[in-house]
């Protein structure tokens, strides 16, 4: 699931909205995806979000910083990507 909600942000910079404030996400992928860094910074704000997510033989691991799991899942979930917004709309 995680991994399902960070392949639809794409690589490099975005933007989205979540909870009505706007957030610059940043998305770097390593070892051909097998690596994820995922790092959002409310805009005119103090909220952040950042992790890393790596993909072993045995097993998928979500490493939050410094945060709780739970906030980095929900984000993910909840975030609304503004590219892909205008995108649909051209």
């Amino acid at each position: 699931m995680v991994l399902d909600n960070l392949n639809r942000i794409k690589e490099g910079y975005s933007e989205g909205v979540y909870n009505s404030k706007k957030y610059g996400l940043t998305k770097t992928s390593f070892n051909n995806g097998k690596s994820i860094k995922f790092y959002a910074e409310e805009l005119g704000g103090n909220d952040f979000v950042s992790l890393n997510y790596y993909i072993t033989k045995n097993k998928e691991l979500l490493k939050p910083c410094e945060m709780a799991e739970q906030k980095v899942i929900h984000f993910l979930q909840k975030v609304t990507l503004i590219q892909n917004e205008e995108n649909r709309k051209g």
